[in-house]
């Protein structure tokens, strides 16, 4: 259980905190003092730091906080299986106890990718902490029991070898080992963001950083073993409060025509399709994110006060 040594750098307004939850420590970030209070929860492999082009914008008129889920960026990365269960169970569990604890009121959630699931997970285990969630790019988690057979046949039959190996764990470690590299992760940024100029070398530091961490490649294995829980399609029938996605119609990996789909569903205000941007809009164009978030946010903010 460590604490990563690099912490993705902040504006002189931005405050990097540690909060201890059930022992284990938890880094987030917060910016402005007024408005409705916001939680923005990342997607796999990232931290905080992917919001770090969010938060001084929306800390403008809100109460703004990027947490690091248990396991990722620099919070604790304890043993999987013996310390804690990395499921969506958890993490909703850890973001509902952060509104409550540390927020101390009901918060908008905002998820990208897996962080989606987490807010529904969360929003729906815990309908008092939420106002709203507002989700981009949402996984629709295709390698789940469930969606496996739709998938092309070499999919199909490998994903589940690939898992099987994973869990012998030298051959866990080499894989992860051969996956944490600059160049390696570099490549794969270049598959979700469509822009590739947005591919930086302070955005490839942000992800490697806590790649190096002890416990890193554990947390890494258990996810990419992790093939039942919820879909955002078995959450969404619960959901009490207000949603809305947005989505990068680029997203290689999560395909926007299936994305659409989730728009059917009671508590779907809007679907926003954002041409030409990839897996973390957010981060590819804050300029055209921003914007959108923060008056979904003050109008759902000022109905319901």
């Amino acid at each position: 259980m460590t604490l990563s040594s690099s912490i993705p750098p902040t504006n002189e307004n931005t405050k990097t905190k540690t909060w201890t939850w059930r022992g284990f420590p938890i880094v987030y970030q917060t910016q402005g003092d007024k408005g409705p209070a916001v939680v923005m929860v990342h997607g796999f492999g990232a931290s905080w730091g992917h919001w770090r082009k969010n938060l001084p914008v929306l800390g403008e008129n809100c109460k703004c906080y990027a947490i690091d889920l248990i396991g990722f960026g620099a919070s604790a990365k304890p043993t999987p299986g013996i310390e804690v269960e990395y499921t969506f169970e958890t993490w909703g569990q850890q973001v509902a106890d952060f509104c409550r604890e540390v927020v101390g009121e009901p918060v908008f959630l905002v998820g990208n990718s897996i962080g989606c699931i987490v807010a529904l997970q969360a929003a729906v285990d815990h309908p008092d902490i939420a106002l709203g969630v507002a989700m981009l790019n949402c996984s629709l988690r295709l390698l789940h029991d469930r969606k496996r057979t739709a998938l092309p046949w070499h999919r199909r039959v490998g994903a589940p070898a690939v898992q099987s190996l994973l869990s012998i764990k030298w051959i866990g470690q080499l894989f992860f080992g051969q996956l944490a590299k600059p160049k390696v992760v570099r490549k794969i940024l270049m598959q979700a963001y469509r822009h590739p100029e947005i591919v930086t070398d302070e955005l490839v530091d942000l992800l490697m950083a806590p790649a190096a961490d002890i416990g890193a490649v554990d947390v890494f294995v258990a996810f990419t073993r992790y093939s039942s829980g919820p879909l955002a399609e078995d959450l969404l029938p619960h959901l009490t409060c207000p949603a809305v996605f947005l989505w990068g119609t680029e997203d290689p990996w999560e395909p926007v025509e299936l994305g659409k789909e989730l728009a059917n569903f009671p508590k779907v205000e809007a679907f926003i399709p954002l041409e030409g941007l990839g897996h973390c809009p957010q981060d590819e164009a804050p300029e055209i994110v921003n914007p959108i978030l923060q008056n979904w946010i003050l109008r759902h903010s000022v109905a319901q006060s």
